[in-house]
Formats: C-alpha cells, sequence, structure tokens
C-alpha cells in the first residue's frame, strides 16, 4: 500500500480503539455487529460524510479480517455492515478553449519554462500529481513521444505525449541543466535544484491560472480530469480512456461519461424545440 493509505487506515483503526475505549470494551473478541453499527452511527453523528465513512467501515473490516485471520476473534463483526451510500460528485473540467488559453503561457525565462512543460504534460497524458512529481529523465523518450509512469500499486503505463507537450519538454531540458547537479535525475526541479514538491506545483498552477484570467480555481488534478473529458467526448472509446489513465476499474472512468452526457443535455435544452425556455 501507499504511505498516505497506510497512515489514513491506522487513523480509522485508531478512532475505533477510541471508540472501545470509550464503550468499555476491553478486548477485540467482545466487539459484535451491534458495535460496529453503533461506531459507525456515532460516526455519522459528529459529522463525517458519507464517504469517510466508508472509509472507516472498510478499513474497520481489514483489520477485523485480520484479526480473524490470526485466530484472535472467531469471525468478522463489521462484514454485514454497510456504510450510507455518498452522492459521487463529478469532477470539474474546463472546456478546450479555457485549456489552450491557460496553456497559452508568456515568458522565456527557465521557470516559465519548466510551468508551460508541467502543465502541457498534465493536459497532454493525464497524470496524477504525484506521478508527474516522480518522474526521471530516463522515463522521457521524447524521440519516440512516449513517459513512462508508475502509478497507484506501482503499476507501470507508457503513456503518449503531444506535439505541444514534447516542444515544451525540450524547451525547459534545454535550461534544466544549468539549474542543477548531474546526478539529480528529477525531470522538474525548483529553484534549488531540487526535485519540485507538489505544494510548489499546486502553487504556480493556480498562479497561472489567476494571471490568464480562468473564472475557476485550477489545480493539478483539474488537467487530469479535461484530458479524459476531452478525450471521451471525442473518442467515445471508454476502455482507451482508462488505459491511459491507469483506472484498475473502469467505473472510475464511467464518471467521465456523465460529464459528457451532462454537455449533451445542455445542448439539448438549448436546442430542442419542445425543450427550450420561452
Amino acid at each position: 500500500m501507499s504511505p498516505h493509505t497506510t497512515l489514513n487506515y491506522r487513523r480509522e483503526i485508531e478512532s475505533l480503539a477510541q471508540w472501545c475505549d470509550q464503550q468499555k470494551i476491553a478486548d477485540w473478541i467482545s466487539l459484535d455487529e451491534q458495535h460496529i453499527r453503533s461506531f459507525a452511527a456515532r460516526s455519522h453523528a459528529a459529522g463525517l460524510a458519507p464517504r469517510s465513512i466508508q472509509r472507516r467501515l472498510s478499513a474497520t473490516r481489514s483489520f477485523l479480517r485480520f484479526l480473524q485471520r490470526e485466530r484472535v476473534i472467531p469471525h468478522n463483526p463489521a462484514g454485514g455492515v454497510r456504510a450510507p451510500k455518498a452522492r459521487r460528485p463529478l469532477p470539474r473540467t474546463v472546456d478546450a478553449d479555457q485549456m489552450n488559453h491557460l496553456l497559452d503561457i508568456e515568458g522565456d525565462d527557465a521557470l516559465a519554462k519548466r510551468d508551460r512543460a508541467v502543465m502541457e504534460l498534465f493536459y497532454s497524458s493525464g497524470l496524477r500529481l504525484a506521478e508527474l512529481l516522480g518522474l526521471d529523465l530516463h522515463d522521457l523518450d521524447l524521440a519516440d513521444r512516449t513517459v513512462r509512469v508508475t502509478g497507484k500499486g506501482n503499476k507501470v503505463r507508457i503513456l503518449p505525449i503531444g506535439r505541444k507537450a514534447c516542444e515544451a519538454l525540450h524547451a525547459w531540458l534545454k535550461d534544466r541543466t544549468a539549474m542543477t547537479q548531474a546526478e539529480e535525475k528529477a525531470v522538474f526541479v525548483g529553484r534549488n535544484g531540487r526535485r519540485l514538491g507538489a505544494r510548489t506545483i499546486q502553487k504556480r498552477v493556480a498562479a497561472w491560472a489567476r494571471r490568464q484570467g480562468l473564472p475557476v480555481h485550477v489545480h493539478p488534478h483539474l488537467f487530469r480530469h479535461s484530458f479524459a473529458s476531452h478525450l471521451l467526448e471525442s473518442s467515445q472509446d471508454l476502455r482507451g480512456v482508462q488505459e491511459l489513465l491507469g483506472h484498475a476499474d473502469i467505473a472510475t472512468t464511467q464518471v467521465y461519461t456523465h460529464l459528457d452526457f451532462q454537455h449533451l443535455a445542455r445542448i439539448y435544452d438549448q436546442a430542442h424545440p419542445r425543450a427550450r425556455k420561452k
């Protein structure tokens, strides 16, 4: 598991242990299904969102499954407890014209070239922030216009790089040499010559969006959402978009079909004689 997953699961199990202490439950074998339901209900009453309760119960089930496997408890009392359904929010995107305007940034200094390459690569290949931060020089093959990405679960995928992104990367790599030491392998480095951090990219992306006058808050994942939405709208190839995004489950990718449908529904409402408002 990733460090983030481990940290989140640890936090949820600690919450369960604290709740057990409050309820005077002395050992794990004393836990029953009603206790787990009460734990979930207390979490809901405390203001925890349905998705957070889902994660809390998932961590609880996994932990108790481990205890059952180790023969600490005879059965898993959380197996039949389900969290409330969460309304899945649709990802926000920007349209192609707004994206083109955002990427049309001015400046010939090294940092402007770096930021242009970062944003072009985000949109060209649909990378997650962590995937872009982890890129080393040997992961790029600009002659072949591909990038080797290590995603969630250390799964590796090879992605195409668009022409504009290749041009931006070529321009940045020429200036990168003067900013860092030969032993630094990161593609994207900061003023100190070391690998960029997540917060720096988030701040730089948001600053460029404000400078370009975009009416929405722009963050790194917005490029990934826009990449997937625009690609699916043009190709209608859900399975292909799933592969490019590195989604293990196609259901995760299907959220972008809802975005496409929303777009079509707006066109219908505006254009159909029986739908237009008088």
